[in-house]
């Protein structure tokens, strides 16, 4: 898996770079607006998604696609790292409502997942062990799952000992947190301070652990 994701990641970057210099000679083309969009959508970073947006001509950028990363951007300064997370309010298993904000004063990751989407289920035990971890140094996690089928997350939240708060629309993608957060992919979180300032987000793997270290030793 580690020799895998070496390679994936250098093939992702290689063609991002691809995407760059096809937006730098062709500004005027839909296309460009299109591949930004599909590549650089997924925990975006403001500052080269910001830049490549302003590379785009006028014409594209009033068109879908061009619309489309108009709107992420402004989600992505919406949660940008130091910016206070964006409340919301979801139902739990038993269909209790609960509130972001009711988590503060603990470090908490807002955690969007899916008991269909393989890549989260393969994360699961990472965020199992950092929980088990940290939960009583002051780390809590809200589960915010993007299924459409409750029996499905209800069996996914068992199998994977997810012994902590979740909470879903059950709408799939159009779940509000997911549309306010604008979450293009998933696995994807977000970890809050005990304040519910935006700290870090998209830790993988051992990035969690290592973070939760430096801010809970």
């Amino acid at each position: 898996m580690d020799s895998l994701d070496k390679v994936y990641n250098a093939l992702d970057l290689e063609q991002k770079q691809l995407v760059m210099d096809f937006t730098k000679s062709h500004p005027s083309s839909v296309v460009s607006a299109f591949e930004i969009y599909n590549n650089f959508s997924y925990n975006p970073r403001l500052g080269q998604l910001d830049s490549l947006f302003q590379q785009l001509d006028t014409s594209v950028r009033v068109t879908y696609f061009g619309r489309q990363l108009h709107d992420l951007i402004d989600k992505t300064k919406l949660t940008a790292i130091g910016n206070p997370a964006p409340d919301f309010a979801s139902n739990d298993e038993n269909g209790k409502s609960v509130s972001l904000a009711s988590l503060k004063g603990k470090y908490v990751l807002v955690d969007f997942w899916a008991s269909w989407c393989g890549p989260c289920r393969l994360e699961n035990p990472n965020v199992v062990k950092a929980f088990h971890k940290y939960h009583d140094k002051g780390f809590d996690i809200l589960g915010v799952s993007l299924d459409d089928t409750k029996a499905d997350w209800l069996q996914a939240i068992k199998k994977d000992g997810l012994n902590w708060t979740q909470v879903s629309d059950l709408k799939g993608w159009q779940a509000e947190a997911v549309s306010l957060y604008g979450v293009k992919g998933i696995p994807m979180n977000y970890l809050l301070d005990k304040n519910g300032i935006i700290v870090a987000k998209g830790l993988r793997g051992e990035e969690l652990d290592s973070k939760l270290s430096e801010l809970l030793h």
